[in-house]
């Protein structure tokens, strides 16, 4: 069985790691994050403390994704005599999470390459100030094949770079250079962090690419349950049904609602209007915000916990990485309650001794991993409130029109 480019780069990775020092990547290879938070590593109590269906079944997917590939690879792994260790479900975690956080982007493989100082750089969300900012040439550029060269040499190749005819966003290969270039948008200070945009990406994605993600994210879209037969009134796709972060709902969704709010024989007479962006009519509107409040409503009240006991609960778990002593910390958890209790029996520490003997590693990668989908999961929920809100004042406004002599007056 043939393997994907993914998977060849894991299983290589993991090969020069069983080299040790005798390994030419040693050097990088011992300053890797020993482990991972993204989606593939989250087990099933952290799975189901998002709460959320759609990132339930993503998170799964993604770790049976990533076991499939083990399973795969696993065979050649033998063969060429991995030690014990590196043929772990574990390592191939570790490994196929460093490929997936760290790589970047090369034209002739679709793996990527790791690029040592080239992946140090922390996330930016694209937006529109980004997107219009202008590119300004950062001095780094990683040679490719080489960790160093010339002065002479790098300069003259900096000179190429600007005659470019179109710079890069962030980053890319260089074939004019055989260099991987790095580009800032705006000036940065002596000490301030230089960040770099991956993609577009929402918060789930970003977890299960990277293991981290944004409270304010641009990018990040929530997905509500709505009637059967909606999606099919118009021809969005259903992907772009969603509402944003600011709890406005998409341009498709508000035009595939109203076209749904009118009878089906008025549709072709005004489907040029809700495809252009305009209400059809206070009522049509109306209804539309009545259908968005309810289903908001419906399943912030279906969810387990609310915006209130999620902010309690993190603000609890981020006090236990001052807690030191194991009687301590198992009081904190069983305080928790039943959550508390349930991440305590997934990892099987149901007394003070067992908590003792896992404190150093156990407990920390699980409780990062916990906070991360109760994060999730508080985004989520702030941007169906925030819905209610848009809806709640576009309703207000509709009811309550300003008086034609208060316009004229602004």
């Amino acid at each position: 069985m043939s393997l994907c480019c993914c998977q060849e780069l894991s299983l290589s990775l993991l090969r020069s790691v069983g080299k040790g020092k005798k390994s030419w990547w040693y050097p990088y290879l011992k300053n890797l994050p020993r482990s991972y938070s993204t989606l593939p590593t989250f087990r099933q109590f952290e799975v189901q403390a998002f709460q959320v269906d759609d990132a339930i079944w993503g998170a799964k997917k993604a770790r049976w994704k990533a076991e499939a590939e083990w399973k795969e690879a696993r065979a050649l792994m033998e063969e060429l005599k991995f030690k014990p260790i590196l043929l772990t479900f574990q390592s191939w975690l570790w490994a196929s999470a460093t490929i997936s956080s760290r790589t970047l982007h090369v034209p002739w493989d679709e793996a990527g390459c790791l690029c040592p100082v080239g992946d140090l750089f922390n996330y930016a969300a694209p937006g529109g100030d980004l997107a219009e900012a202008d590119n300004i040439t950062l001095t780094s550029s990683l040679q490719v094949g080489s960790l160093c060269c010339e002065e002479a040499e790098y300069n003259s190749k900096l000179e190429q770079l600007d005659t470019l005819p179109q710079r890069l966003t962030d980053g890319g290969f260089e074939e004019n250079v055989n260099a991987y270039c790095f580009y800032a948008r705006q000036h940065y200070v002596r000490g301030e962090q230089i960040l770099l945009s991956y993609g577009t990406y929402t918060n789930l994605e970003l977890l299960e690419h990277y293991g981290f993600l944004l409270d304010n994210n641009p990018n990040d879209k929530v997905y509500i349950p709505i009637e059967p037969g909606v999606s099919s009134c118009s021809s969005w796709p259903t992907e772009s049904l969603y509402i944003n972060q600011g709890g406005e709902p998409s341009y498709a969704l508000l035009s595939t609602l109203r076209l749904w709010a009118i009878p089906s024989n008025q549709r072709r007479s005004v489907g040029h209007l809700a495809y252009s962006g305009s209400q059809l009519s206070p009522e049509n509107e109306m209804r539309v915000m009545h259908l968005m409040l309810k289903c908001c409503n419906n399943v912030l009240q279906n969810l387990p916990t609310t915006i209130e006991d999620d902010q309690r609960l993190l603000c609890s778990l981020n006090q236990v990485d001052g807690i030191e002593t194991p009687v301590e910390l198992f009081d904190v958890f069983l305080k928790l309650g039943a959550e508390g209790c349930a991440f305590l029996e997934s990892l099987g520490l149901q007394s003070i001794a067992n908590v003792a003997e896992s404190m150093s590693w156990k407990i920390e990668r699980a409780l990062e991993r916990w906070k991360l989908a109760v994060q999730w999961r508080l985004r989520y929920k702030r941007t169906l409130v925030d819905c209610i809100t848009y809806c709640s004042d576009v309703i207000d406004c509709i009811q309550s029109p300003r008086p034609l002599e208060m316009e004229c007056a602004d």
